[in-house]
């Protein structure tokens, strides 16, 4: 991907953000696992590594977005940790509040990040391939019928 689509499209997350912060007082993000991310001692578990992690920022949040990151001091158990988090390794910014969520699925090539977001080809395959338990299936047709 182009690094001026790439600059773009963090700017929209920073937006999508700011907006969300702005409505509800609280938005959250999900990061994926990349050695750019730093958590202060804190690693990524497995799962994190596989799925991402959530963060959540609120107004009170000690944190500034700029140069394309986030720089926050977040709490993991103990203590306060200081974080540095590039808006491209943000694959999701949303609100439950609002059920409003924004998605990324890019990947730069060659990057071996987990697959945090399914393409649309990765989903529409994986629903071919489920399996219906029984034949006790109602399957309906919702095209409009002619008359």
């Amino acid at each position: 991907m182009n690094d001026i689509y790439l600059t773009e499209l963090n700017n929209i997350k920073m937006k999508v953000f700011f907006d969300l912060l702005n409505l509800v007082g609280r938005v959250y993000v999900i990061v994926r696992y990349s050695p750019d991310v730093a958590l202060g001692n804190r690693e990524f578990s497995e799962q994190e590594m596989e799925n991402g992690l959530i963060l959540v920022f609120n107004a009170k949040t000690n944190f500034t977005w700029k140069d394309g990151a986030i720089e926050a001091k977040l709490v993991f158990g103990a203590g306060p940790q200081k974080c540095y988090i590039p808006a491209e390794h943000i694959v999701a910014v949303y609100s439950p509040e609002l059920n409003t969520q924004f998605v990324v699925t890019y990947r730069a090539a060659g990057e071996g990040a987990p697959p945090i977001a399914a393409t649309a080809a990765e989903v529409r395959k994986d629903a071919a391939e489920v399996k219906p338990e029984s034949d006790n299936i109602l399957r309906v047709d919702f095209k409009k019928k002619k008359k």
